[in-house]
């Protein structure tokens, strides 16, 4: 029951834990030579309140407070003949809280601080007490067991050993080192993580010691070693003496900038340690949790869809050339030009065909229409591109996002448009919403770009997600988005070849700033090779410089454009350097490039004309 509940969680997406016990029993008044573990049987309601904070802040499991009851610390406290008693209250309080949405996971830390050179009669010791624990937890009806705080491989190995001889409950089994990737005992992480990975255990990984930044990096060294799944459980930073208190200092966005980028590395399984409280944990479940569902519906996804093709007849997808004016020019080798508008806030579309018709006379190609961007609520993008076409000659591009319906709707909607000649999409995942104006919105994310990319190449075909043929297919280019500059490149290489592998004729990239990062990304792809559109940012200001640079996911500005946005004295002079700077990336990057996608900030299309060379700067 215990193992297919936590498997089950890891086959969905990414586990969140919950954060410290210790540090929160401590803010609660109870002095540091006091014995934690016992306070599971005098107060009970104080144990009660921490485990609620993580429940309602979205923890998937939370850990029982039994980090130290095992008979050999309790005995330092005259408590060891409470042993079962200490853990299988411990369970039952966490499962009260727990409900029927949270599991619970089993804590045990090591028996000793002391360096561990084990003699046959001390091994015995240690077995026999990891034993009796595992065995109070077990009947007291833990879902798994997390072995964390280990500094020694081979007490961890005998831990593991003594739970086995016990249960067959899931065992994540977590090392602490320090900056250096070594243990108190000298031990590094890559040999001590080889060998705990290599027993039957569910998972290994990291707790405690560092910070999220450290840890970072220790995850970036084991992710390398083993195929099972990582944990990962930094402390909120680490510790300082403020007023005789010892404080964490990382703050939960902090944390969570961070939970994504474990993500992004291949973690698993994250959570907190000391430091850790229910806003980190509340803070790092929105951050990260809409990424893990995109992740792994996409392997659903794409497996129903390569499913069902191989029994459904299927109509051949037109061309490139034959889907859309920008489809041939595409397919020619054309360069294109768009220009990104986005929907109104509200209905009232008047300035936004006004802006159309002007891009149209200046022959730009197409219209790019974002959809939520940066997780704001706008009018529909295929209203605004369904109104842009029925009252200008312009074509749209419709960006296309995975957050915001689920499958069914996704698919429903990608019908809708063909059917009124909405013939380009541009497929994005989209941004959490924990970025945007509504941040208690829930990311829907039933597929992401690369899964939505399949589907709509399939409805081209003539095949729906539920694998019934239809005739005609829908007719739409199939554009998806690249990132030049993303953090971890190698992972943003591989899903770009997923996404030409699942049917994309096009990208369109983030705003290019930094030309020999997008040098190196198109190197990188050439085997990949489809037409690759260049986004293009014209700044207008020194602020909007800063802001693209520090708030804007996945852009990467350089100093010395910073540095020459920060000599605009007037309003004027700032949208002059900003579309000089264009300019130039665009004649720099023009032969690699096939065309341009040219923001128009905060909807002044003039700006984006002058970047293109449409209009003169003194006419914006």
């Amino acid at each position: 029951m215990g193992e297919n509940k936590l498997i089950a969680l890891l086959d969905k997406g990414v586990v969140i834990g919950d954060g410290a016990m210790g540090t929160m029993i401590y803010d609660k008044g109870i002095f540091l030579n006091s014995c934690f573990d016992e306070l599971n049987l005098s107060r009970t309601d104080l144990i009660k309140s921490i485990h609620k904070g993580y429940v309602e802040a979205g923890a998937d499991f939370i850990e029982t407070n039994t980090f130290g009851a095992n008979e050999i610390k309790l005995t330092r406290f005259g408590l060891a003949e409470k042993t079962q008693q200490i853990n299988t209250a411990a369970v039952e309080i966490a499962r009260q809280c727990a409900g029927d949405s949270t599991l619970v996971a089993g804590s045990m830390g090591p028996l000793s601080s002391e360096s561990t050179a084990y003699t046959d009669q001390s091994r015995k010791l240690a077995h026999n007490a990891f034993k009796n624990q595992t065995s109070a937890l077990a009947k007291a009806g833990v879902d798994f067991l997390i072995l964390e705080t280990f500094s020694s491989s081979e007490e961890l190995l005998i831990a593991i050993a003594a739970v086995r001889e016990i249960t067959d409950l899931p065992v994540i089994a977590q090392m602490t080192v320090n900056q250096d990737n070594l243990t108190i005992y000298g031990e590094r992480i890559e040999s001590a993580i080889v060998k705990i990975a290599a027993q039957d255990v569910t998972a290994v990984g990291l707790n405690c010691s560092v910070g999220p930044a450290d840890m970072l990096g220790s995850l970036e060294v084991i992710s390398k070693l083993t195929d099972k799944p990582i944990s990962v459980q930094p402390n909120a930073g680490l510790p300082r003496q403020v007023e005789n208190r010892t404080l964490y200092m990382c703050t939960p966005e902090y944390m969570a900038e961070y939970a994504k980028k474990f993500f992004e590395k291949g973690a698993k399984i994250i959570g907190g340690c000391c430091g850790t409280t229910p806003e980190h944990i509340s803070q790092i479940v929105r951050a990260v949790k809409a990424l893990g569902k995109a992740q792994v519906s996409k392997k659903t996804v794409s497996i129903v869809v390569e499913e069902k093709k191989q029994t459904t007849s299927k109509i051949a997808q037109l061309p490139l050339e034959q889907k859309s004016k920008i489809g041939a020019k595409l397919a020619s080798g054309e360069k294109i030009t768009t220009i990104e508008i986005t929907p109104p806030m509200g209905i009232n579309m008047s300035a936004i065909i006004k802006k159309a018709c002007l891009c149209d006379e200046m022959d730009i190609d197409a219209i790019n229409i974002p959809d939520g961007p940066r997780a704001s609520s706008r009018l529909s993008p295929v209203i605004t591109a369904a109104l842009i076409q029925q009252q200008t000659e312009i074509e749209t591009i419709v960006h296309f996002c995975c957050r915001d319906r689920n499958l069914i709707g996704m698919q429903s909607d990608m019908l809708g448009a063909g059917a009124i000649g909405l013939n380009n999409m541009l497929i994005i995942t989209g941004d959490p919403p924990k970025l945007g104006q509504y941040p208690n919105a829930t990311g829907v994310f039933d597929a992401d770009s690369i899964a939505l990319t399949s589907v709509l190449k399939n409805l081209n075909c003539g095949i729906d997600i539920g694998g019934s043929s239809f005739s005609p297919g829908v007719c739409i280019t199939i554009g998806v988005g690249a990132n030049p500059v993303a953090i971890d490149l190698p992972r943003e290489i591989d899903r770009f070849k997923q996404k030409v592998r699942a049917g994309a004729e096009y990208a369109i990239t983030q705003p290019v700033f930094d030309v020999k990062m997008l040098m190196d990304f198109l190197k990188k792809i050439e085997p990949f090779t489809i037409p690759i559109v260049a986004g293009i940012w014209p700044f207008t200001s020194y602020k909007n410089a800063e802001f693209m640079a520090n708030e804007v996911p996945g852009v990467v500005v350089p100093d010395e454009l910073l540095h020459r946005m920060s000599q605009a004295k007037t309003k004027q002079q700032g949208i002059a350097a900003g579309i000089e700077i264009a300019r130039e990336m665009i004649a720099e990057i023009s032969d690699y490039v096939q065309g341009f996608a040219v923001s128009a900030p905060f909807g002044n299309v003039r700006i984006a004309l002058a970047a293109l060379g449409k209009i003169e700067i003194d006419k914006v």
